[in-house]
């Protein structure tokens, strides 16, 4: 790869287009990321609505130290911190444990929750 800067302040146009390049990977990873949120949460919002209906508590500690344990396994494997993520799970679970309570009240409270 050339020089990124000519001294002028002009970037060298293969540096563009490399940066161009690697940017569209990114916009396409971060569409797909998106995409597969969705789905967990789609997923999540099942998980939900069959705990309220059987009355379980909306958080479950064990299965979420098991996930968070099995992520950093895989973090590691695939040389991403594991710390970050660990922090992007819990960030995840806190939401998702979110939409457990409000289902669950939503469910106590005989209102529809359709629509997540």
């Amino acid at each position: 790869m050339t020089t990124s800067n000519t001294g002028t302040g002009e970037v060298d146009p293969s540096v563009r287009a490399e940066l161009a390049r690697l940017r569209q990977s990114i916009d396409n990873i971060d569409a797909a990321v998106v995409h597969m949120l969705a789905e967990r949460f789609k997923c999540t919002q099942q998980v939900g609505h069959l705990k309220a209906e059987h009355r379980l508590p909306p958080a479950d500690p064990t299965r979420e130290a098991q996930q968070i344990a099995r992520l950093r396994t895989l973090a590691e494997n695939a040389n991403l911190d594991p710390a970050f993520a660990e922090k992007l799970l819990n960030f995840i679970i806190a939401e998702v444990i979110r939409h457990h309570e409000r289902i669950a009240d939503d469910t106590v409270n005989g209102a529809s929750t359709t629509g997540e």
